[in-house]
């Protein structure tokens, strides 16, 4: 949940409420803002001039913190993709308040109305973003795409880049990119699909309010733009992940796919939005086969993602292959230093390991702690999602108390019944009695409470 057009700021309280309740900060200690000011200050002075090169950024348009930029050029039958990521270690010292409140945080956390982010404005927002106002320090990664999108890094470098364009994803044209980019994700995907991964790229959900007042749920399909965007940073993970592994160090993003019971509750969920799901098909298949235009499979995609076991950080262990599901392969982030703690550890390791040299003992040292750090991070970032899409869902249907709606059971536990609606992408709980997963039910909407997050059905036939 994204974002929240709420012009006359109803749900203000409810927002202000969320950051209470989860201790979101507000502002930085007047430390870490001075350690901030002083490391803008910084001159680089270890970096290679790169500031030839035609990098561009790609984001939403109104993004400030850049964390990466990039050039494409062919190399015989080969793409050479040149993705330069901000060098976060570079302006942050161990031990600083920089560093200390970034452990505390973890990573941004995204609200509708603002977010908490990791590092303060004058790196994150200024001297660290890759904007194209100057020279910026990067750590700048060259990654070769073959044909069939197999991927393998080249080299890594400290080098001084200068931006040429911010695009923006919905406004950019295709001359603006470099003139690979559409063929570099073309094969990126053609991986994913010959790998079996079964990335969903669910649609953004947006609040608004109509002309009668009324709070409605609009979900906007991810440009194409974003869509292919996304392969350039996968294809560095990706990258980077296997040259971690080979060398015996890293921090790895781990997931477990869904499981029979998720799998089971997605398949009534499928039949709630009216989407034939062949029996024989499997998830990752049926997945590839929606369409994020239409509603009813946007909505199922958001229900895919929420249906996972939940990533998490792994340290490499000897013997142990790190995987992620979705990805269907070994995977890491390293790609978006401004917003979250572990991805400057791991620039750090590859930096080292793809110029021979041993990682730091206090790089591994981190490795070691940060799924822990992490994992309360990832988890103080779901639950104030959740409760901003609670607070959605009780705004949506304010004021239709008593109205009746269609429903399928997805799912039975000690907490009650799960029902997926059928018109609106709303999970629910009631407590009916004597029905099974996959049963349509009919429930009348009793309560619909933004002030406490709360909505309450029961069912009438």
């Amino acid at each position: 949940m994204k974002s929240l057009h709420d012009p006359d700021c109803l749900l203000a309280e409810g927002l202000a409420a969320i950051r209470a309740q989860f201790k979101v900060p507000a502002t930085f200690p007047d430390a870490v803002e001075s350690a901030a000011r002083e490391a803008a200050q910084q001159a680089p002075d270890s970096h290679t001039d790169r500031t030839q090169m035609p990098f561009v950024t790609l984001d939403p348009a109104s993004s400030t913190d850049l964390d990466q930029a990039f050039a494409i050029e062919p190399a015989g039958g080969d793409l050479l993709l040149h993705y330069a990521i901000a060098d976060v270690p570079w302006f942050v010292r161990s031990g600083d308040p920089l560093d200390q409140e970034a452990w505390q945080r973890g990573l941004t956390t995204y609200l509708p109305d603002g977010k908490a982010g990791l590092y303060p404005r004058a790196l994150s927002e200024a001297a660290a973003s890759l904007l194209p106002d100057g020279d910026r320090p990067a750590i700048l990664f060259t990654t070769r795409v073959a044909p069939d999108g197999a991927v393998k890094l080249q080299g890594v470098e400290r080098a001084l880049i200068r931006s040429r364009a911010k695009l923006g994803y919905e406004t950019v044209r295709a001359d603006q990119l470099p003139g690979q980019f559409a063929e570099l994700a073309r094969r990126i995907a053609a991986a994913d699909d010959q790998r079996g991964a079964a990335r969903v790229d669910p649609p953004e959900q947006e609040v608004e309010r109509d002309q009668q007042g009324h709070f409605t749920l609009r979900l906007r399909p991810l440009a194409m733009a974003e869509r292919r965007n996304a392969a350039l940073s996968l294809a560095t993970n990706l990258a980077v992940a296997d040259a971690l592994y080979a060398a015996g160090t890293g921090l790895f993003r781990v997931m477990a796919g869904p499981d029979e019971r998720a799998i089971a509750r997605l398949r009534h969920t499928a039949r709630a939005f009216g989407l034939d799901w062949p029996h024989e098909a499997s998830l990752a298949q049926f997945e590839k086969t929606l369409d994020p235009q239409e509603p009813a499979a946007a909505a199922f995609m958001l229900a895919i993602r929420r249906a996972g076991n939940g990533a998490s950080y792994v340290p490499y262990q000897p013997g142990v292959k790190p995987w992620h599901a979705a990805m269907a392969a070994t995977y890491c982030h390293m790609t978006a230093p401004l917003r979250r703690l572990a991805d400057r550890y791991v620039l750090r390791a590859a930096l080292s390991v793809a110029n021979g040299q041993p990682v730091e003992a206090e790089v591994e040292a981190a490795f070691q702690q940060l799924g822990s750090v992490m994992g309360k991070a990832d988890g103080r970032s779901n639950q104030v999602e959740r409760a901003v899409v609670d607070l959605a869902e009780a705004a949506i249907l304010a004021g239709r108390e008593g109205e009746h709606f269609s429903a399928v059971v997805t799912d039975l536990d000690p907490a009650g019944t799960r029902i997926q609606l059928c018109d609106l992408p709303v999970v629910a709980r009631t407590s009916t009695h004597g029905v099974r997963p996959g049963d349509p039910i009919t429930v009348r909407l009793d309560t619909a409470d933004p002030a406490r997050r709360l909505v309450g059905f029961s069912r009438i036939a």
